[in-house]
């Protein structure tokens, strides 16, 4: 398998726009896997961040009910 890689703008449609000179590489037929990287939102990344460090914090007393568990 081999890698093609190019940017497009996302519009309303859900569609996404290859690049003529990235079409004219494709095969005809067969299979393509598609993946897509998306930029991410400031807030997003903001709330990620926030959740992680919480996350990475020492237990607190609410989470002391599954000690037992372990």
């Amino acid at each position: 398998m081999r890698q093609i890689e190019f940017d497009t703008e996302l519009q309303d449609k859900p569609f996404l726009t290859v690049p003529q000179e990235i079409a004219a590489q494709l095969p005809k037929s067969g299979h393509a896997k598609v993946i897509l990287l998306v930029t991410e939102d400031a807030e997003d990344g903001e709330w990620q961040a926030a959740a992680y460090e919480q996350f990475m914090r020492e237990n607190s007393s609410e989470d002391s009910v599954y000690d037992k568990y372990a």
